[in-house]
């Protein structure tokens, strides 16, 4: 399966924002965003200015990166969203939220994204009472996650729910720590997602 290898530090500075690709260490000092929060490359300190085209790139860029995603995958998703009724740009956001290695992670049961796909790849949740290991497997409003019963020592998933006050768990989740589970209580709206992103712009860049 093809993915990103390279440094995951670079794309937050190529996107000009934080997108807590690394866990914990995205707010430590060693975070590199935060030591150099310009764009990698030896053109990096250099002011840009981009198209319109290059605006609606960068959004699709950022939204993508944020997720884990290459592009067939995220393509994937913009069409079954343009195919549903509403607005298309938040079925987009709403089919990302609702993949279980972002609601993992949502959860406080991994550090980042990246983490909590390997976790769900390793068999350690289990979906409404059924083992799932597939990272983009779709979660419904009333499902339950939960940490398999031989699974609540593994290090990663209790350092994961140690950190996770730090960025707070939504509202329309509800998380149960002492019995290693979380129930979607509803899905979100879209003032409830805070990412700072545009989404209409990726609606545009695809509509061309």
């Amino acid at each position: 399966m093809a993915r990103y290898r390279g440094s995951e530090c670079r794309l937050c500075r190529r996107e000009g924002l934080k997108l807590f690709l690394k866990g914990d260490r995205c707010y430590s000092d060693k975070c590199a965003f935060e030591r150099r929060g310009y764009a990698p490359g030896e053109h990096g300190q250099m002011r840009r200015k981009f198209s319109d085209y290059g605006v609606q790139l960068r959004e699709k860029q950022k939204l993508k990166r944020m997720y884990g995603l290459l592009e067939k995958q995220f393509r994937g998703y913009f069409e079954k969203a343009d195919r549903q009724k509403g607005i298309t740009g938040t079925n987009l956001l709403l089919f990302l939220e609702r993949r279980l290695d972002n609601m993992v992670f949502r959860m406080g049961f991994a550090s980042s994204r990246s983490e909590a796909r390997q976790l769900v790849r390793h068999n350690h949740f289990l979906v409404s009472g059924r083992p799932v290991n597939i990272p983009s497997y779709i979660v419904k409003a009333g499902d339950e996650i939960q940490v398999r019963e031989n699974s609540r020592n593994v290090e990663r998933i209790l350092e994961g729910m140690e950190t996770v006050a730090r960025r707070g768990v939504p509202q329309w989740l509800e998380v149960d720590k002492s019995n290693f589970k979380g129930v979607v209580k509803m899905l979100p709206t879209r003032e409830e997602l805070t990412m700072p992103v545009q989404e209409q712009l990726v609606v545009e860049l695809y509509s061309k």
